[in-house]
């Protein structure tokens, strides 16, 4: 792909044409060849936007939520990524997202699924690629939308400038979320389905449970919202707003993108070297050392071992 054109495309992208800005979005969810290329043009111009990432357990209204935040955010690009799960085995995913959020969004919201494709790594790349080419693309806010409330949540959570973790009534969702590190990275608690009568208990459970946290520059608020009913949303978008206020007097703001942008390089030097280890293991499949481990004459942690001198010889000096 030569520069200009690519640059042709960006441009086509910020005049609004969401089909350009889809094929590039692709390109970098793909992590194709072209993938690097776009990421690094997109790279020069994107860290304007408020990324804001909403996640938590499936079928707590995240979904609803994210598009009645970027609803009553009132700007005039704003973007959603919903990442959907996807099997394993046959990389199927449900990209469901967008059914539940129509009815709240206006036209001008550009929205995009993901799909995980059993990949917990590679999300860690793609994500942040595919922020970026949105953020250089002129949209914001951008709200990541995910799945659950696993370790690949707290990763893609953990990309955002504001994290928002929504949970419904009952102590299994704040259980949950305490057991999978949501709280040390949730900056706006959201307790969804106010509606029901144990949502104050709820609430309780979440301010019981930050009294014991270590947070002392930032307390989570709890927001009650019954998002079926647009209610609360209002509330929860100022405290968004607070916060991203609260990130830039205080400089967290360029701290965390500073740590954002450091992971994103130890991911990237991860998956490549794991993709590099996986090549490796294929070419002496049928070597002396994978052999004696079938034959339990030497240890997998043996064989790795010296699989990996060839992979990354030891050049540390001798003592």
């Amino acid at each position: 792909m030569s520069p200009n054109s690519l640059d042709e495309q960006f441009e086509a992208a910020r005049a609004g044409n969401r089909r350009v800005l889809g094929r590039l979005l692709t390109m970098v969810e793909r992590q194709d060849d072209n993938a690097v290329v776009v990421s690094e043009r997109a790279h020069r111009d994107a860290g304007q936007a408020r990324v804001i990432g909403v996640t938590g357990a499936p079928g707590s209204g995240k979904s609803t939520i994210t598009g009645h935040l970027a609803a009553v955010s009132g700007a005039d690009q704003p973007a959603i990524l919903a990442i959907d799960p996807s099997s394993p085995l046959t990389g199927g995913a449900i990209l469901g997202d967008r059914i539940r959020m129509d009815n709240n969004v206006s036209s001008n919201t550009f929205i995009r699924s993901m799909a995980t494709r059993g990949h917990a790594g590679g999300l860690a790349v793609a994500v942040p690629d595919a922020v970026r080419v949105l953020d250089a693309a002129g949209y914001d806010p951008i709200i990541v939308e995910t799945v659950g409330v696993g370790q690949v949540e707290v990763t893609i959570a953990a990309a955002a400038d504001t994290t928002v973790v929504v949970v419904t009534p009952g102590w299994g969702d704040a259980v949950q979320a305490n057991k999978a590190g949501l709280l040390e990275v949730a900056d706006i608690f959201v307790v969804n389905k106010a509606d029901r009568p144990d949502a104050r208990g709820a609430r309780r459970d979440l301010e019981l449970m930050l009294d014991l946290g270590h947070r002392d520059d930032w307390r989570a608020p709890i927001v009650l919202t019954t998002a079926t009913e647009g209610e609360g949303i209002d509330d929860l978008w100022a405290e968004v707003e607070r916060h991203t206020s609260y990130l830039h007097d205080s400089g967290e703001l360029a701290r965390r993108r500073c740590r954002r942008r450091r992971s994103e390089v130890a991911d990237r030097i991860e998956l490549g070297l794991r993709d590099r280890a996986h090549r490796l293991i294929e070419a002496h499949s049928g070597e002396f050392a994978l052999d004696r481990v079938e034959r339990h004459e030497l240890s997998p942690a043996a064989a790795a071992q010296q699989l990996l001198a060839s992979l990354i010889p030891d050049n540390h000096p001798e003592d």
